[in-house]
């Protein structure tokens, strides 16, 4: 089974992860997005509450074209334009799959930045197989389903490709 999801869809989805979070009173003063996935919506996030925003790149998908889960890496480094790290974060990414990279990181970044006070989890989708439940999500997916993501039409276009996609 998958899920087709639109640019309408994803932004849609991405404004009301931000409303469940203004409505939960939880308030932070960083937030962190784990690359790619929460690229897209850590941004969004950043702007509608104009706060700053972290990158944290991972990597664990590494083979059978990004389908089968590899080892868990976590960059050493977060890039932010913030001279320090915020004590109240929220970190941000598009789905908790497994969870396992959410969890790692959870566990992870107080043990990196012990200025962390408080953090919450904020994704568009929590997939039912997750060993992570979110603190924060848009839709829960019982049957796990596989989402194609409307920026997934770039994992496979290369520049040569781009002019008879544009049409030129």
């Amino acid at each position: 089974m998958s899920l087709h999801v639109t640019w309408d869809q994803y932004n849609t989805l991405t404004e009301r992860l931000a409303l469940l979070v203004h409505e939960s009173g939880f308030r932070f003063d960083q937030i962190i997005c784990i690359a790619r996935g929460g690229l897209r919506v850590g941004d969004v996030l950043s702007r509608i509450f104009e706060t700053p925003l972290a990158i944290l790149s991972t990597h664990s998908y590494a083979s059978g074209g990004g389908t089968v889960r590899g080892e868990l890496v976590i960059a050493e480094h977060m890039t932010m334009t913030s001279p320090r790290l915020g004590e109240r974060v929220l970190l941000v990414d598009d789905m908790v799959d497994s969870g396992h990279t959410l969890e790692k990181v959870v566990r992870t970044l107080p043990e990196r930045f012990p200025t962390i006070a408080a953090m919450k989890t904020a994704v568009l989708w929590w997939k039912a197989c997750s060993v992570f439940r979110p603190d924060f999500h848009v839709e829960y997916l019982p049957d796990n389903p596989w989402i194609h993501q409307p920026f997934e039409v770039y994992d496979h276009l290369r520049p040569e490709g781009l002019r008879a996609r544009l049409g030129a």
